[in-house]
């Protein structure tokens, strides 16, 4: 038996690997079978080319725990090592320091998994000794059996093998006899080597019979070898598509709406399958569904480096090798091919979009409503994106009508152009709460979109921004006359003193709560208009509402809602009150102009209304009512109010 020490200069080997180059201790498994997979793989090509002579016999890849003897064994049947090549995979890491270690293979990952190098090691996470034994496929060549208990020191010797191939046998830790159980290493294998290309075996197939469980003769494969994203598209069926989702995602009920088949090989090497999910509330639900491979083997679904934020709300996969990974595979580093391969993605679903718009509209706007949350979000955060999409992106309005922006803007600009050239989109979020609105809308022959999406005010605010002149305003942000004036604000013939004192009437009746600010105006509306009624101003609710899903706003969100009460002095009921309204002649102190003058006395004329309480309440809840403000007591009171005066 020979001794060796594996060639590094510092002794803080094993520590550095346990607890700096991997993130998570269950990777070893990922990165051992990726290993034997690549062993496999290469004798395979070797026998193509005709290096490696006969049949290959037996080529799959098996996982065996021994509870017993506490250990966890990888088997291949590849390529194997010689110990010329044990010495040289395994022994010789140049190492002068974790950092300039870090710093040497960053970028070149590629290059040592895959040659038993740094992915072997992981081992040692959850092992405290680890063995080999190998035989090279090549002739005279004589096994070897390493072993190594997790220091620089290994043990090399000549030994017996029958087969061809390399077994890895790791010596479990106390610590981490989890990895000892049959379910936490098909959990495993089944999240990370469900698709490796070579068949992974662990244990045997069971099923249910007589009312327990059976195990049969037939291995249990974990992996599908051939998954539907490496295949090309024409050998696909749709039905194909959507097996391969629900093999995907087995624990998703609904159907996928439509998929993107990736495939490109110059100038980077991309493939994958993208599935548009239904989309409708909730954004973070959904993210976080797109696994990320390399050459089949599952590296994360934590993909925010690799695609545009909004495309994490796709379902799918994409399988590149040449997007760069660190040591352990597990994090994303960003340079010009994540770059490139980002570009594509979005090109690629931009490109599918308009192309289902173009060719069959129809269809198209009925999916509109699933997947418009998605398409808002790109638009939003990403301007590439927003540049192709403003063509397919479509507003609905209360008659169940789509149209993209531009449609909509030529639909409505003759009616609802403003006096100073704006072209005013009036909108709902509730066309029950805002019927009343929405009905006076229309009898000005305006139009009104249906607006209630999470991201809607968000792509108001975007479109306003880059068409000039345009206006998107809720339908009960104002009077309907206000809101596309035609023409100058009529005036009533009322004085200050006048309008303050119905203010202050109808001030005394409003509702009190510490989110409630309500502010009364009085303006000449029209005769046919509610006497009384809410508005709400566009940019304050605007801004409390963008509040609720972007960071830097809280202060919106915390000001307590404002309405405006407006009291339609041209209504004749309003002119009612005002007539029954007395006035009288009151002294009060007026500071002097300058600061040596002393104060004076001044006449003022004050109007009040009294005797009118009941009336001016009535009105009061006849306008909350209308915007969907009176509940419980108030609205019971209301009821019985109305039957009292009828």
């Amino acid at each position: 038996m020979a001794k060796n020490t594996i060639q590094v200069t510092s002794e803080n080997i094993f520590p550095v690997i346990k607890k700096f180059l991997y993130s998570d201790h269950e990777i070893f498994l990922r990165e051992l079978v990726s290993n034997a997979v690549d062993a496999t793989q290469k004798l395979k090509t070797l026998s193509r080319s005709g290096e490696v002579k006969g049949e290959l016999g037996d080529t799959r890849v098996r996982i065996v725990i021994n509870k017993d003897k506490k250990t966890l064994t990888v088997q291949d049947h590849g390529i194997g090592m010689t110990q010329e090549e044990v010495d040289k995979y395994i022994n010789q890491i140049a190492f002068s320091g974790a950092e300039e270690f870090v710093n040497k293979y960053k970028d070149k990952a590629e290059a040592i998994i895959g040659h038993f190098g740094l992915g072997f090691y992981s081992a040692f996470m959850v092992a405290d000794k680890v063995e080999i034994f190998t035989q090279s496929y090549k002739e005279d060549a004589k096994a070897v059996h390493w072993s190594c208990a997790g220091d620089t020191e290994v043990e090399m010797e000549d030994t017996i093998k029958a087969e061809r191939g390399t077994d890895i046998v790791l010596h479990i830790n106390k610590e981490f006899e989890q990895y000892l159980e049959d379910a936490t290493i098909e959990g495993l294998l089944k999240k990370y080597c469900k698709f490796l290309p070579v068949e992974i075996a662990f244990g045997k197939k069971k099923e249910w019979k007589d009312g327990k469980e059976v195990e049969l003769d037939e291995e249990n494969i974990i992996n599908n070898i051939a998954p539907a994203w490496t295949k090309k598209p024409a050998d696909l069926k749709e039905e194909d598509y959507k097996t391969f989702y629900h093999e995907l995602y087995p624990m998703q009920m609904d159907e996928p709406l439509f998929h993107i088949h990736l495939n490109v090989d110059y100038p980077f090497n991309l493939t994958g399958i993208l599935y548009f999910p239904k989309i409708k509330t909730n954004l973070d639900v959904h993210r976080n569904k797109i696994q990320l491979y390399c050459n089949q083997v599952y590296v994360t679904d934590e993909v925010e480096n690799i695609v545009p934020e909004y495309l994490t709300l796709l379902h799918g996969v994409i399988d590149s090798p040449d997007i760069p990974l660190n040591v352990s595979r597990s994090y994303l580093q960003s340079d010009n091919n994540v770059k490139k391969i980002s570009a594509h993605i979005t090109k690629k679903v931009a490109d599918k979009l308009a192309e289902m718009y173009k060719a069959d509209k129809a269809d198209f706007e009925k999916k509109w409503d699933d997947i418009k949350m998605f398409i808002q979000f790109g638009m939003l955060t990403d301007e590439k994106f927003y540049e192709k999409a403003v063509d397919f992106a479509l507003l609905k309005n209360l008659d169940g009508a789509y149209f993209t922006l531009k449609e909509y803007m030529d639909k409505v600009k003759d009616t609802q152009t403003d006096k100073d050239g704006n072209l005013v989109v009036l909108y709902t979020q509730d066309k029950d709460q805002n019927y009343s609105y929405i009905e006076r809308a229309k009898q000005k022959g305006y139009d009104v979109l249906e607006m209630n999406g999470e991201l809607d005010v968000h792509q108001m605010s975007q479109a306003e921004q880059k068409q000039e002149k345009l206006r998107f305003v809720r339908v009960d942000s104002d009077v309907i006359e206000n809101l596309i004036r035609k023409e100058d604000a009529v005036k009533d013939n009322y004085t200050d003193e006048q309008k303050e004192g119905i203010r202050k009437a109808f001030e005394a009746q409003l509702p009190q709560g510490d989110k409630l600010n309500y502010y009364i105006n009085c303006e000449a509306t029209a005769e046919d208009a509610l006497p009384v009624f809410l508005t709400q101003n566009e940019f304050m609710r605007r801004m409390k509402e963008m509040s609720a899903h972007q960071q830097g706003m809280s202060f919106y969100g915390q000001m307590p809602d404002q309405y405006n009460l407006v009291v339609n002095t041209s209504h004749p009921l309003i002119k009612d009150l005002m007539a029954k309204m007395t006035s009288a002649e009151i002294e009060e102190e007026k500071e002097g102009s300058k600061e040596d003058e002393p104060k004076e006395l001044v006449k003022k004329t004050v109007w009040t209304l009294a005797g009118e309480e009941e009336k001016l309440k009535q009105l009061v809840d006849i306008a909350l009512l209308a915007s969907g403000q009176l509940k419980g007591e108030a609205l019971a009171k209301f009821v019985n109010r109305s039957v009292e005066l009828l």
